[in-house]
């Protein structure tokens, strides 16, 4: 692994991580049978999106590289080739924690230079996919954007959000907080194999209940659609349905995406369980990582069309930013923090 090209050591350029500061453990725990995690001192943990992005946000903040979620289409596989990991069950396995995320935030949040522009997170790789369940990192990320009233939103495909609710809610009081659950079918057979270390739809769109009855507006991010596999009509039906019944404010499609990293692992899967599919594949994505205009409008179309018949609309507005200090018992954190929508 080549970590040397990502540490700084003393006297030398500044790196990701600290020379000094990676620590590799296996747990031998049912939960993470066969998962490695390499903890790393990060040097710093607010990212710019590249300017070339196509997302919509500035900014971004990542606990974690690496993703036990091990959805065989995930477009962050790539990342892991710059440690000389591997892309393929290298990137569900291996997993990097940047153990002082919370308090370099906190740190970063409280520069003059920063601006308090909206941090997302959940955009690469998950940040509560099954390590935060022992790392315990959002607790305090969520904490340091609430005390300085930072609007951010989160992405996920991770039940164990439900676990930071409280802070959601503080959060959300002082600032807006932006929830999206990731669900881009209900199809049980099509989940075990193309997602199996994530919660089932049935579990997120629970999430996603119990987020709204606690008066978190939580959209749902209905992706990927795949096509051949999760695009008929029944299917994007029965999808819709199960997000309006869940009290979603929103539901977006997006059409898989395959980019380098993604496509390889993606297409060797593709071919052990659909090899009918593969000459179809290699025909829509000639062009590229993504699928053809006609193909993404099509589908968009037809998810607002059943949006619309079950009276799913946009969400409302967050109030504005402020900063505030309730009244808490005495010896526990100060307040404050904030939510943005990425739909």
């Amino acid at each position: 692994m080549r970590w040397e090209n990502l540490t700084g050591g003393p006297g030398g350029p500044a790196g990701l991580f600290g020379a000094d500061a990676v620590v590799t453990r296996t747990v031998d725990t049912p939960e993470f049978r066969g998962i490695t995690f390499h903890e790393v001192r990060a040097r710093s943990i607010v990212n710019r999106v590249p300017g070339a992005s196509r997302m919509p946000f500035e900014w971004t903040v990542n606990p974690y590289r690496g993703c036990s979620h091990a959805c065989v289409y995930c477009f962050a596989r790539k990342t892991h080739s710059y440690l000389d990991l591997d892309t393929g069950l290298g990137f569900d396995s291996q997993i990097v924690v940047k153990t002082n995320a919370p308090e370099l935030l906190r740190r970063e949040l409280g520069s003059p230079r920063w601006s308090g522009a909206h941090i997302a997170m959940g955009t690469n790789v998950d940040c509560y996919q099954r390590a935060e369940g022992r790392y315990r990192l959002m607790p305090g990320i969520i904490e340091a954007l609430r005390d300085r009233a930072n609007p951010f939103s989160i992405l996920t495909k991770g039940t164990l959000i439900l676990r930071d609710l409280p802070l959601l809610q503080e959060a959300a009081e002082v600032t807006e907080v932006g929830i999206s659950v990731s669900v881009g079918f209900t199809d049980p057979g099509l989940w075990r194999t193309v997602e199996p270390g994530t919660p089932s739809p049935a579990a997120r769109l629970a999430a996603v209940r119990a987020l709204t009855d606690a008066g978190i507006e939580c959209g749902v991010l209905m992706a990927p659609v795949i096509p051949f596999l999760g695009d008929s009509p029944e299917q994007l039906r029965a999808t819709v349905r199960a997000v309006a019944e869940s009290g979603a404010t929103s539901v977006t499609p997006l059409v898989l995406h395959l980019r380098p990293g993604a496509r390889e692992w993606f297409t060797a899967w593709l071919g052990a369980h659909h090899p009918h599919l593969v000459p179809r594949y290699e025909r829509m994505y000639a062009g590229g990582s993504y699928a053809p205009t006609w193909y993404q409008r099509r589908i968009t179309r037809q998810v607002h069309e059943l949006a619309a018949e079950f009276g799913i609309g946009p969400g409302r507005r967050g109030a504005p930013r402020r900063i505030v200090t309730p009244e808490r018992p005495e010896g526990s954190g100060p307040a404050g923090a904030t939510q943005l929508s990425l739909l």
